[in-house]
């Protein structure tokens, strides 16, 4: 999921539960329209990825992420901003507040999906 804040969510998608989300948060941002250039992306170790940090720059944005402490030549990103990371978060809770959706009783996917959007639907609403 892709999300501005702690109620809206940009863009989503689903992906299989024993996959990497890297290569599918890099083509939820490349899909993602409508944000400004020089965006801050905000993201954890996850993510810190070369492969997503270049697809972040070459469409423009910044990357925050820290650096896995293994990494041989780890990088600077701005530590402030990066405590904003909390905010998005706050947008997944909320989601899982919502039973059906914590505990994937739907075996489908579109189901599911449907349940997803419907909370997240909820949580713009309030």
């Amino acid at each position: 999921m892709v999300s501005a804040d702690a109620q809206t969510a940009v863009n989503l998608s689903l992906s299989a539960g024993n996959a990497n989300d890297a290569p599918e948060g890099r083509k939820l941002l490349a899909s993602t329209e409508n944000l400004d250039p020089e965006t801050a992306i905000l993201m954890d170790k996850a993510y810190e990825d070369n492969e997503t940090r270049e697809t972040i720059e070459k469409l423009g944005y910044i990357p925050i992420v820290p650096p896995k402490i293994n990494r041989k030549n780890p990088w600077e990103y701005d530590k402030e901003m990066y405590k904003k990371r909390n905010v998005v978060e706050r947008l997944f809770r909320k989601v899982k507040e919502f039973r059906r959706v914590f505990t994937r009783y739907d075996k489908l996917d579109s189901v599911f999906l449907g349940f997803v959007y419907l909370g997240l639907t909820c949580i713009m609403i309030k």
